[in-house]
C-alpha cells in the first residue's frame, strides 16, 4: 500500500465515531422458512433494527462514518432530508443528540395535526424540522443547501448529510456489516434487503459479491440500479462492472404505498416470528423475498439472510398500515367474561 493511501485509509478510520454495539444478532426463523416455502433451517434474519441508537435501524450504520466525519471537519450541525417519516432524519437526529451537535431536518411535505411515528420522535431528540412542501428529489436537495447557507449565515458550521445517508463514505458501513455478516454465516447463499436510497445494497455488494445480495427496491429513488452500481464503483475505487440482482416488482402505486405484497408480509412475519416489519422498506422486502422464492431466484435448502433495517416508527406514522391493524384488533377481540 502506497503512503498516499496508508494515511487516506487513516484518517478515514479515525473519522468513525462509534454509535452501535456489534455484531447485531442473527436469528434463525423457522417458521417464517415454512410459510414462504423455504426449509425450516434456510431463512435467519440480521437485526439491525436491534442496533439500538435511536429506535435502531440501518442508518445508524453509515451515520457512524457520515456524522463521524462532519464532526473531525469541525461541524456543530448536521442537515439532511427525507420523507416525512424518514428512518434516516430520525437516527440523525438521534445521532446529532448523541454527539452534542445540532440537527436540522429538511422533510418533503407539510406539517399535520396528527404528529405520529418518526416526526415525534424526531422532537423527542431535539432536532429542527423545516418542510420543504411537496416537492421533487431535485428540489429538495436545493432546499437542503438553503437551509446549510443561511445555517453558515448564522454562525453555524452545517455539514449536508446526504439523502438516506447513502454516500460512498456512509455506505463504508454496510461494506463493514457484510464483513460481519459472513462471520456470522460463512455459507450465505443470499442476502435480501430493502434498496431505498441504496447505500445498504451498496456497501453489502462490496463485502459479499453481487450474486449474494438480492435488493427490493422500494421506490425512494428514481433509478436504483444506477445509484447502487455508482456506490459499488466508488467503494471499489474503480468501475467495478457488477451485474445487480434486483427486484423492481414491489413498488406498487408509489413509494408511501402500503402495497396488498408488503401487508400480507408484515402479517406472515408477526404471526410466524413475532417480528414487527414497516410498511415502506421492510415489508416489501419480506415481500420480495416471497416472490423470489415463488419465482426459483431463491431456492430451498440454501442459506438466505433478510437484513432487517429497522423502521418500526414508521409504521405509527402510516395512515393504512395503522387502519388495517386496527381492522385487525376489531376481528380478534373477544369480550370477557362471555354472556
Amino acid at each position: 500500500m502506497s503512503e498516499e493511501r496508508q494515511e487516506t485509509t487513516w484518517r478515514q478510520e479515525t473519522t468513525r465515531v462509534e454509535l452501535m454495539s456489534r455484531p447485531t444478532p442473527l436469528e434463525a426463523a423457522p417458521r417464517l422458512a415454512r410459510a414462504i416455502g423455504l426449509e425450516p433451517g434456510d431463512l435467519w434474519v440480521k437485526r439491525d433494527d436491534l442496533i439500538g441508537l435511536g429506535g435502531g435501524g440501518n442508518k445508524v450504520r453509515k451515520l457512524e462514518w457520515t456524522a463521524g466525519a462532519a464532526r473531525a471537519e469541525g461541524a456543530t450541525t448536521l442537515v439532511t432530508s427525507g420523507a416525512a417519516q424518514s428512518n434516516h432524519a430520525r437516527l440523525t437526529a438521534a445521532a446529532g443528540a448523541r454527539l452534542g451537535m445540532d440537527v436540522v431536518l429538511v422533510l418533503a411535505g407539510a406539517p399535520s395535526e396528527g404528529m405520529t411515528g418518526n416526526i415525534v420522535l424526531d422532537a423527542l431528540f431535539g432536532a429542527r424540522v423545516v418542510w420543504a412542501g411537496e416537492v421533487s428529489e431535485a428540489e429538495l436537495a436545493a432546499a437542503v443547501e438553503d437551509v446549510a447557507g443561511d445555517l453558515r449565515e448564522r454562525g453555524a458550521r452545517p455539514a449536508v448529510i446526504p439523502f438516506g445517508g447513502s454516500s460512498v463514505l456512509g455506505a463504508r458501513g454496510y461494506a463493514e456489516a457484510g464483513t460481519e455478516l459472513l462471520e456470522q454465516a460463512p455459507d450465505l447463499a443470499t442476502a435480501v434487503v430493502a434498496v431505498g436510497s441504496g447505500g445498504t445494497m451498496a456497501g453489502l455488494v462490496h463485502a459479499l459479491g453481487a450474486e449474494r445480495v438480492l435488493g427490493v427496491h422500494c421506490g425512494a429513488i428514481a433509478d436504483p440500479e444506477r445509484t447502487v452500481d455508482h456506490l459499488v464503483d466508488g467503494l471499489a475505487g474503480q468501475p467495478a462492472a457488477t451485474s445487480l440482482r434486483l427486484r423492481l416488482d414491489q413498488v406498487g402505486p408509489g413509494y408511501s404505498a402500503l402495497t396488498e405484497p408488503a401487508a400480507d408480509a408484515i402479517t406472515t412475519a408477526a404471526r410466524t416470528e413475532g417480528i414487527v416489519l414497516d410498511p415502506v422498506y421492510t415489508g416489501r422486502a419480506l415481500a420480495g423475498l416471497i416472490a423470489a422464492v415463488h419465482d426459483g431466484q431463491v431456492r430451498p435448502g440454501q442459506r438466505t439472510v433478510f437484513l432487517h433495517t429497522g423502521g418500526l416508527p414508521g409504521l405509527f406514522g402510516h395512515t393504512e398500515a395503522l387502519r388495517r391493524a386496527r381492522s385487525a384488533v376489531a376481528d380478534t377481540a373477544v369480550r370477557w367474561p362471555r354472556g
